[in-house]
C-alpha cells in the first residue's frame, strides 16, 4: 500500500498525516517535538509505512529543516505551499474546524493530486546562491535604512536638507564643511551624523564584498544566464535562487504563470479579456522587471520590440509586460539549457 504523509510543522511541534494514496482515506495522525527526540520518534512512527511519500508545508519555510533531513535520507519529499492545503482545508467537509492535525491532511490530499508540485532534493548549488542573494538584499535595504536616517539628520542641520542622491562620500563632504552654530542639540545631530555615515560606509564594505562572492559562485555555476542582455551576477543569482530546479515547469507557458508575467484571463460568455496577474513569485517577478526595463532603454533587440509594440498603440506599462513576458521566455530557455549542458558534454 503507497501511503502518503502530509506534514505540517511548527516551530515547536510537527503534525503528520498518513493518507492511502490509492483511496484517499485516513489511516493515522500523529503530532511530535521539533527536537531530535521528537524527529527520532516521527521516524519510528514511518517505518511502518515501507512505501511512503512526503508532502511538506511550506518547505522552504518552517519545514525545510525536515525537509533537507528526508531529501538527504533519500526519501521522496514535496513541497506543497501554504495557500494550496489552505484551500483543500476550507473546500472538504468541516471547513469551519482548523487544527495542526487537519491541516496536515489537508496538505497530504493536496498532494495527491497535484503533480506539479516542486520536490524537495539534497542541497543544489542553487541553495548558495539564494542564500547571498538574500543577504545581499538584506544589507541593501540596512543601507538604504542608514541612508534615511542620515537624510532626517541633515535635514534639521542644513536649510532644506540635501536634494538629490546621498552617497557616503557626499555626506562626508557635507559633514567635513559643516559647523553648527546651534546648542547641544545640532552638535548632538552632527555627532549622530558621523556614527551613521560610518555605519553607511561599513555596509558599502560589506555589499561589495558579498558582490564579489555572489559574481564568483554564479561564474562556477557556469550559467548562461548573464550572456542575456540585462542579466548581470546579482541578478543572476537572484533567478537561480528563487527558482531553483527548473525541470519542474514543463513548458515555458507554466514558468511565466509561476513568474506573474503571463496574463490571468477573466472570461465570461462572449467576453474575452485578460488582466495584470498579480499571483506567482513577486522576487522573480520583479528581477525580470528590471532586465526588461534595462533592455528597453537599450538598442538592443529587446528595446526594438519595446518601441515595436509602442508604435502599434500600446501603452509604455503594456509595451513593458510584452517585453517582460519575452524575457521570461529566454530566461527559461537559458535555464533549461543549463540542465541540459552536463549531459551534452558527457555524451
Amino acid at each position: 500500500m503507497k501511503v502518503l504523509i502530509g506534514v505540517d510543522p511548527h516551530k515547536a511541534s510537527v503534525a503528520v498525516a498518513a493518507v492511502d494514496e490509492a483511496k484517499g482515506e485516513l489511516l493515522e495522525r500523529a503530532s511530535f517535538p521539533q527536537d531530535r527526540a521528537g524527529l527520532r520518534a516521527l521516524e519510528r512512527w514511518v517505518s511502518r509505512f515501507p512505501e511512503r511519500r512526503w508532502a511538506m508545508e511550506n518547505a522552504r519555510g518552517l519545514g525545510r529543516h525536515l525537509a533537507m533531513r528526508l531529501a538527504g535520507s533519500g526519501e521522496s519529499v514535496v513541497d506543497v505551499p501554504p495557500k494550496l492545503s489552505a484551500r483543500v482545508r476550507v473546500l472538504s467537509t468541516g471547513n469551519a474546524r482548523k487544527n495542526d492535525g487537519l491541516d496536515a491532511l489537508a496538505t497530504a490530499l493536496a498532494a495527491s493530486r497535484n503533480e506539479r508540485l516542486a520536490p524537495v532534493g539534497p542541497e543544489a548549488a542553487s541553495e548558495v546562491l539564494r542564500l547571498l542573494s538574500e543577504r545581499r538584499e538584506d544589507l541593501v535595504a540596512e543601507r538604504t535604512r542608514a541612508l534615511n536616517r542620515l537624510h532626517g539628520l541633515l535635514r534639521d542641520l542644513l536649510p532644506g536638507g540635501v536634494a538629490g542622491k546621498l552617497s557616503a562620500d557626499r555626506a562626508a563632504r557635507i559633514l567635513r564643511g559643516m559647523r553648527p552654530k546651534g546648542g547641544n542639540s545640532d552638535r548632538l545631530r552632527r555627532r549622530l551624523a558621523s556614527e551613521v555615515l560610518r555605519d553607511v560606509r561599513m555596509l558599502d564594505r560589506k555589499i561589495a564584498d558579498l558582490n564579489g562572492r555572489v559574481e564568483a559562485e554564479v561564474e562556477a555555476s557556469g550559467t548562461t544566464l548573464t550572456e542575456i542582455f540585462g542579466v548581470g551576477p546579482i541578478l543572476a543569482a537572484t533567478i537561480l535562487g528563487t527558482v531553483g530546479d527548473v525541470a519542474r515547469f514543463p513548458t515555458k507557458a507554466h514558468f511565466a504563470s509561476y513568474s506573474g508575467t503571463a496574463p490571468v484571463e477573466a472570461s465570461s460568455g462572449k467576453v474575452v479579456r485578460h488582466r495584470l496577474s498579480l499571483a506567482g513569485n513577486r522576487k522573480l517577478n520583479y528581477a525580470l522587471h528590471m532586465v526588461a526595463t534595462s533592455q528597453a532603454r537599450s538598442d538592443a533587440p529587446g528595446g526594438s520590440y519595446y518601441r515595436k509594440k509602442l508604435a502599434e498603440g500600446k501603452s509604455p506599462k503594456e509595451a513593458l509586460r510584452c517585453l517582460k513576458r519575452r524575457v521570461c521566455d529566454a530566461v527559461y530557455k537559458s535555464l533549461v539549457a543549463d540542465t541540459q549542458a552536463p549531459s551534452r558534454s558527457a555524451a
